[in-house]
């Protein structure tokens, strides 16, 4: 739950008119904290312990962790709402493929490679899975190191490592600490014996509980030994338990602004389903149920496309369409006599243009004009594809410049612009009228092509 600066500001000192935080008043240095455009050492009269209380009160509801390095990192967690349409879900979760130390050396590559091949273009983006789980249960802790050590030298994705032995654990963690994986699993059992290693190399650990009660306890005691690093799990292990622990650490955490269960969770399909298809379901409900790492005993392009999907569509900002750069894009290597057409910026749009053009394997330039994310018609209603705003665009692009024809191609469904478009262009070029359905792009283009230079 957000701190009001109203609250913030009965904690400040109340020097006034101090102005050394460069604020004019101490109201409106703590209204920039509450918002996020200010920070607590920006007032040097706070003491240690306000400003220590400051700070617990604006860290987010879900502590923020990350898992991995460099561009394989994975954000979890720093989430601010229960339901998507509040406003939007943040960091999506990380997909993780499990790999056990009883598996052959052959049948571990083959699983790395696997994670590295199964990557899918989508609409502008590239959807593919995120971690490895390296698993120990061969009993041979070496055994366990060196599939660690195999995996460090073979892939720089982010890694969980899972042993209930803890020595097992630190060990494998020892081999890759800047790597930050996450340590799984601490529990009450374990958790004062691996309390002083953790602090030894800090990295993430994920807690495990039999209940959420008992993940309260352990986050507790782990955030008195400064460790604050952490994701949950609740223990449960048939979806209908899943779903409602899951639904109340996340209630708790943002709705009641519980501090000891403000973490994201982790979920193991794996243990829930042998099954490989109800293994891919449970999975997709932990997507759209708030967990923040899902790890799964195998998949292939059949079952980890539509989680990729199902992902997207789920962590994508309902709030904005997706939408591509407003500029001129080259399809294959348009020469001064290409084809040039125009169409908006919803990036599905773009890529249904796209793609069409290239299947026609004519060389051409495709202007996108910056439409808020609309699709051609819906732009054109809203009046972001006019004649007006397309003509401008025109100009500024630079389009002009690269080709000697001047006809350009409109979308046949708002054909009834091109008159305001050539008016807006001073009638410098011809406004073609292209077909009203991307299928028609097969015909219609050669045949212009063909026109241009002839």
């Amino acid at each position: 739950m957000p701190v009001s600066g109203s609250v913030i500001v009965k904690m400040l000192p109340g020097k006034r008119p101090c102005k050394e935080c460069g604020f004019p008043t101490c109201f409106a240095f703590a209204m920039k904290l509450a918002s996020g455009g200010a920070t607590v050492d920006k007032c040097p009269y706070l003491s240690e312990e306000v400003k220590a209380q400051l700070i617990d009160l604006l860290a987010p509801p879900i502590r923020p962790i990350a898992i991995g390095s460099g561009e394989s990192m994975v954000q979890i967690g720093d989430e601010e709402v229960v339901y998507r349409h509040e406003k939007t879900f943040v960091h999506p979760p990380g997909i993780a493929l499990l790999i056990s130390d009883k598996e052959s050396e052959a049948e571990a590559a083959a699983k790395i490679a696997k994670i590295h091949d199964l990557q899918f273009p989508w609409v502008g983006v590239t959807l593919k899975a995120d971690l490895l789980a390296l698993r120990f249960e061969s009993g041979n802790k070496g055994k366990f190191v060196g599939l660690v050590q195999k995996a460090c030298e073979t892939t720089d994705l982010g890694m969980v490592l899972i042993s209930e032995d803890m020595d097992a654990l630190f060990s494998a963690r020892d081999v890759c600490a800047d790597r930050q994986p996450l340590l799984y699993p601490i529990t009450a059992d374990t958790l004062e014996t691996a309390i002083p290693r953790i602090k030894e190399k800090p990295t993430p650990v994920a807690v495990r509980g039999e209940s959420i009660e008992d993940l309260v306890a352990l986050t507790a005691r782990l955030k008195d030994a400064g460790i604050e690093d952490v994701v949950l799990d609740p223990g449960s292990r048939n979806p209908l338990e899943a779903v409602r622990d899951q639904t109340l650490i996340r209630r708790a955490a943002l709705k009641q602004g519980f501090r000891p269960l403000g973490y994201p969770t982790i979920a193991l399909p794996f243990l829930m389903a042998e099954d490989k298809l109800k293994e891919a379901l449970i999975a997709s409900l932990f997507i759209t149920k708030w967990a923040s790492i899902i790890v799964l005993s195998d998949f292939d392009r059949y079952s980890l496309l539509p989680l990729l999907v199902d992902r997207l569509n789920i962590y994508t900002d309902p709030r904005f369409p997706m939408a591509v750069e407003e500029k001129y894009y080259e399809i294959g290597e348009p020469d001064e006599h290409s084809p040039v057409l125009v169409t908006s910026n919803w990036a599905l749009t773009y890529f249904l243009v796209s793609s069409a053009v290239e299947a026609t394997k004519v060389p051409a330039y495709v202007c996108v004009k910056d439409a808020e994310g609309l699709g051609v018609l819906t732009a054109w209603a809203a009046g972001k594809f006019s004649g007006d705003s397309i003509a401008a665009f025109i100009k500024k692009c630079g389009i002009a410049d690269k080709v000697k024809t001047r006809k350009l191609v409109i979308p046949g469904k708002v054909a009834r612009i091109k008159g305001e478009l050539e008016d807006a262009l001073n009638l410098e070029w011809e406004i073609v009228v292209g077909p009203r359905e991307i299928t028609g792009m097969g015909t219609f283009l050669p045949e212009f092509a063909r026109q241009l230079k002839g």
